[in-house]
């Protein structure tokens, strides 16, 4: 197994791709606690982790620094280290500009960005402690190339871009490596609303011909969690059948 003992904590991994991943995860040994604002839907990620591997449900609000320093301590407090941190959570509130209002823009900013600040501030102390860590950020083909009315969430993909090789730089030199995924349009909730004709265009433009499975980014995340990325550090790895080539 790829992932045998290591403490695993997941943000947003109470559907669509964290849940993905938290239950990959599990599946390849980790030790995984599900963090997401949805308790129901945390509690059966857990459930079906259960069956056959480990973890716990914190209720998480990212954007709450004392929300995920309670998470941190608890997850020491149960498994005595933390080696990888996956910054998943992530909402839209989409608006052209001229229409946007702030409580959007300031929504979106809280979750994307200033979530995963406060998830990463609260790990890396461990993380350095230990002399070993994993980072991984959840960016975005939107935060590559920008798209139409979404200059929020836009500006935070973009900023994750920036934050994960500036922490990649930072924290290099302790043993802590920073990733980032960009993927393309995945088949998640997040997506279920979006209009078919607008999901049939984007297949179209995407060389695979198809969106992507919420499988295809865990498999990502596997990899760079994974010893087998050792020396991968300060990247993004775009996951995205090939859309913005």
């Amino acid at each position: 197994m790829r992932l045998e003992n290591k403490v695993v904590i997941i943000t947003g991994a109470g559907s669509g791709i964290g849940k993905e991943t938290a239950l990959l995860f599990a599946k390849e040994g980790a030790k995984v606690v599900v963090a997401d604002m949805n308790e129901t839907a945390g509690e059966e990620t857990v459930a079906q982790i259960k069956t056959n591997g480990e973890g716990f449900f914190f209720k998480l609000n990212v954007s709450n620094r004392e929300q995920a320093k309670q998470m941190v301590k608890i997850t020491l407090e149960k498994y005595g280290k933390i080696d990888v941190l996956i910054n998943n959570a992530g909402i839209v509130q989409d608006a052209f500009l001229s229409k946007m209002t702030e409580e959007q823009w300031d929504k979106v900013i809280d979750v994307n960005l200033k979530g995963v600040f406060n998830c990463s501030q609260a790990v890396v102390e461990v993380m350095m402690n230990q002399g070993s860590g994993v980072i991984i950020n959840t960016s975005s083909i939107v935060g590559l190339n920008g798209n139409v009315g979404q200059v929020n969430y836009a500006a935070t993909k973009a900023g994750l871009i920036g934050m994960t090789k500036t922490l990649a730089k930072e924290l290099g030199k302790r043993g802590i490596r920073v990733n980032a995924v960009a993927p393309g349009f995945i088949a998640t909730p997040m997506t279920s609303n979006v209009p078919e004709k607008i999901l049939e265009m984007m297949k179209e433009k995407t060389p695979l011909r198809r969106l992507g499975e919420p499988k295809d980014i865990a498999n990502a995340y596997l990899y760079l969690a994974s010893d087998e990325a050792n020396f991968v550090n300060g990247a993004v790895l775009s996951v995205d059948g090939g859309l913005i080539i």
